[in-house]
């Protein structure tokens, strides 16, 4: 049986995915990249946002497309979809074949070999307790470059934001044990990695839950000594929980990227309020200037949503004028997205869709003109780089710097001339800085 798997949402859920995989490999299933000639479709769905819901269904439709032709057997769909929305998939879309929430996913195989024994017309859901840490032992199938991946340190979230469904498709916040996270970024910088990237839905509380305080400090140590191991970068750090033992850590650790994502939402103190944060604006401009006070070449990544309940012009303002003063290195802008069974959905004074993106189009058009900015201002520099492939047309190699995250941030363009034969994906070098633009840096190799 050959499965063709579909990875949706966000790196955490790519997490899951490669457990699946892992899993199904373990037990003799091949993989294949080509999803019409495979007997079985996955798909690990994501439901965080509107559009994550409709890509979700339109993948299930491309499967089901497949299966009335008679190519594909069985159409499996996982994740945050799946959770949420099991007896309406069941009713919705005839062509799935199984359901399995988001703490079932180690069920993939008994799931599989079920349906590869069915004779009638039963469809299969597998579900199990939500607040129950979900973590097999498996080798992961690795599905990025090989030179970089995921780490997730738990599972969940216990924030409940007004405005965010997780905590009711993910759970409670679940730490993974401490020893299990050392033992699989062990397992996997000997399978060539070379950055891990921490993730979670919040990375700060890491081990408050098992330890009775935050372990994140201890982890990045513990990470640290891995001898391989080149980079640490953390993503989804909540502003609140970034104290002073955590930028000691990542002053003093030499491995972890002086990188940060600090997902802030909003300035204005009464949004933030309504949207069930914990921190003020002045606050959050407080941490941030601290943060380069502190480590002066940090890189801080920030998300932004517009258009939320009752967000006036004033308050959109205020948004303008902190990310003027702030200059972040790289910013993301999101339009407010309204979730049933969220408490922000049912709110009143919901804000009109052109108004949602005319706020977002004034925040990215200013980020780019700080970006420009930033990016100008790292003319001559030289910054540590890791080969992400070549495009040979242009004799150039594409690079990433600690400053960029894959995926989401921008990339180094650097001139093949000087550059010496051989660089391959996952090879570290030296760049100066020789040009700009607003998302990404041009450079040649010093070494």
């Amino acid at each position: 049986m050959k499965i063709f798997f579909v990875s949706l949402g966000c790196d955490k859920n790519l997490v899951d995915s490669e457990q699946m995989t892992g899993l199904l490999l373990e037990k003799g299933f091949s993989l294949t990249d080509n999803e019409e000639e495979a007997d079985i479709v996955v798909i690990n769905s994501c439901c965080f946002i509107g559009d994550a819901k409709e890509e979700s269904i339109e993948a299930v439709i491309e499967a089901g497309r497949l299966k009335e032709e008679g190519r594909v057997k069985h159409i499996v769909l996982t994740g945050c979809l799946a959770e949420r929305y099991s007896d309406e998939i069941l009713t919705e879309l005839p062509e799935v074949d199984a359901v399995i929430g988001t703490a079932a996913f180690d069920s993939i195989v008994p799931v599989i070999e079920k349906l590869e024994k069915k004779t009638n017309g039963e469809r299969i859901v597998e579900k199990k307790d939500i607040n129950v840490l979900t973590n097999p032992e498996v080798s992961r199938s690795i599905s990025t470059a090989g030179h970089y991946e995921f780490l997730k340190i738990a599972e969940g979230c216990d924030r409940n934001c007004s405005y965010c469904i997780i905590p009711k498709i993910r759970g409670h916040y679940r730490s993974v044990p401490l020893e299990r996270l050392i033992r699989d970024a062990g397992e996997l910088v000997s399978k060539g990695v070379k950055e891990l990237i921490l993730v979670a839905q919040e990375t700060t509380v890491y081990g408050r839950d098992l330890y009775g305080r935050k372990m994140l400090p201890e982890l990045l140590r513990k990470l640290s000594s891995i001898e391989e191991l080149r980079w640490i970068r953390l993503l989804y750090c909540y502003p609140e929980e970034i104290d002073k033992e955590l930028i000691s850590a990542i002053k003093e650790l030499p491995k972890v990227c002086h990188y940060l994502d600090i997902p802030i939402q909003h300035y204005s103190d009464r949004i933030l309020k309504s949207m069930g944060r914990r921190t003020r604006g002045s606050e959050i401009e407080e941490l941030i200037n601290n943060l380069r006070k502190e480590i002066p070449d940090i890189a801080i990544r920030t998300t932004l949503i517009t258009g939320f309940p009752g967000e006036t012009e004033d308050e959109h303002r205020e948004v303008l004028d902190f990310v003027k003063r702030m200059a972040f290195d790289r910013l993301g802008v999101f339009e407010y997205s309204p979730e049933e069974g969220t408490k922000a959905a049912a709110m009143p004074d919901q804000i009109a869709d052109e108004i949602k993106k005319r706020h977002r189009d004034e925040l990215m058009g200013l980020q780019q003109e700080i970006s420009l900015s930033v990016h100008k201002g790292l003319t001559g520099a030289e910054l540590e780089c890791i080969i992400e492939g070549r495009i040979p047309e242009d004799k150039v190699y594409v690079a990433r710097s600690y400053r960029d995250a894959p995926n989401v941030d921008g990339m180094v363009f650097i001139d093949e001339e000087g550059a010496g034969p051989g660089l391959l994906t996952g090879d570290f070098v030296r760049v100066k800085v020789t040009g700009a633009s607003e998302y990404d840096l041009f450079g040649e190799i010093t070494e």
